[in-house]
């Protein structure tokens, strides 16, 4: 009775910032523990997006019970049952407590790889699989497999924890994505390798990201990408960052230096006192990337992205970092009239 109520949106006089259906939602929350196995299926058969939104609180809160179902699910002869099965169980493994948990969870993605008909679902099967270090080494190589040949539901980010038991199928199996793969999933390959921090692997995929950008220079946005995650990760990140964020600024494409500067140079992490956390923490490897870029470019299309990406910041600072860029492009004719165009459409968008 109360799911009905997720379609009802009408505001509640005593709440006026909630709704008839956020009441339901609320309620089935609240008294979950009265029938949770009772509830996920009422909530699976209910196909809104309140009750996917319980589901994935449940994933959290409620792991051994989502464990359970998925197992149910997987088993189940509807089709979307067992989709719903693979959905939850990845959005449920990494809060899964217990090894009964792991093992319902494990049951669960063979059994959809048992079906021939579920091949749709099976790259999801197979990214459960290789997230468990008890099923890992046995499926890995499938996985890689259809990694290989783009499979959506095998994201990059499940092959990571891979990394640290088969690092040198796993980083060839990313390397051959970013040489061969859509622009899309090179964004996502690099994300999941962002989160690489353990200082060996770290290097490791410095080189295969210096490898990428030497055979596809057109995703410059997604190597900035990457450097700026990377930035985030401190002092610690700079004994592999710096080396490689050096030489592609001394040797990379035009398109890639640029794309570098501009992040480089974002308002609020190259100033002396910048005001969030995460630019507090980047701050001065980032600053010091900088320098090293002022010290050694001279493309007029570099320090305009620079001064383009710093110009929003109101720091003190910006009037040193100006001047520099300026000295610089005021070298050339070309870089002369690189700059005052620069001002000119900076000063009316930003008069600060």
């Amino acid at each position: 009775h109360l799911t009905r109520w997720f379609h009802d949106e009408r505001p509640l006089p005593a709440a006026p910032h909630a709704t008839v259906a956020t009441a339901a939602q609320a309620l089935l929350y609240a008294h979950r523990h009265r029938a949770l196995d009772d509830l996920t299926e009422v909530l699976a058969d209910c196909a809104h997006r309140r009750a996917e939104e319980l589901l994935a609180v449940f994933a959290e809160e409620e792991p051994a019970a989502l464990c359970r179902a998925v197992d149910r699910w997987a088993h189940d002869e509807r089709p979307d049952r067992r989709a719903a099965a693979i959905a939850h169980g990845l959005r449920t493994a990494p809060h899964a407590r217990t090894e009964a948990d792991r093992e319902l969870l494990r049951r669960a993605a063979l059994t959809v790889l048992a079906r021939p008909a579920d091949s749709a679902l099976h790259g999801g099967a197979l990214a459960l699989l290789v997230g468990d270090p008890h099923a890992r080494a046995g499926h890995l190589p499938q996985a890689l497999r259809h990694f290989a040949t783009g499979d959506p539901h095998l994201p990059a980010g499940a092959l990571t924890p891979a990394l640290t038991t088969h690092p040198e199928a796993v980083l060839a199996a990313f390397g051959e994505r970013l040489r061969r793969g859509p622009d899309a999933d090179t964004g996502q390959v690099l994300r999941a390798l962002a989160d690489v921090t353990t200082p060996t692997l770290a290097r490791r995929v410095a080189a295969v990201i210096r490898e990428a950008v030497a055979r596809r220079p057109h995703t410059a946005g997604h190597v900035a990408a990457y450097v700026d995650r990377r930035l985030h990760h401190g002092p610690a990140a700079r004994p592999v960052l710096f080396p490689l964020v050096t030489g592609l600024l001394e040797d990379a494409p035009t398109q890639l230096r640029t794309a570098l500067g501009g992040v480089l140079a974002a308002p609020g992490t190259h100033m002396a006192a910048p005001r969030t956390p995460a630019a507090l923490v980047s701050g001065t490897l980032r600053r010091e990337l900088l320098d090293f870029l002022l010290a050694h470019e001279d493309d007029p299309a570099v320090l305009d992205a620079v001064l383009h990406a710093a110009a929003p910041t109101a720091e003190e600072d910006l009037r040193d970092l100006v001047h520099r860029v300026g000295l610089l492009l005021v070298r050339t004719p070309e870089g002369a009239a690189v700059f005052d165009r620069a001002l000119v459409e900076l000063g009316r968008r930003l008069p600060g």
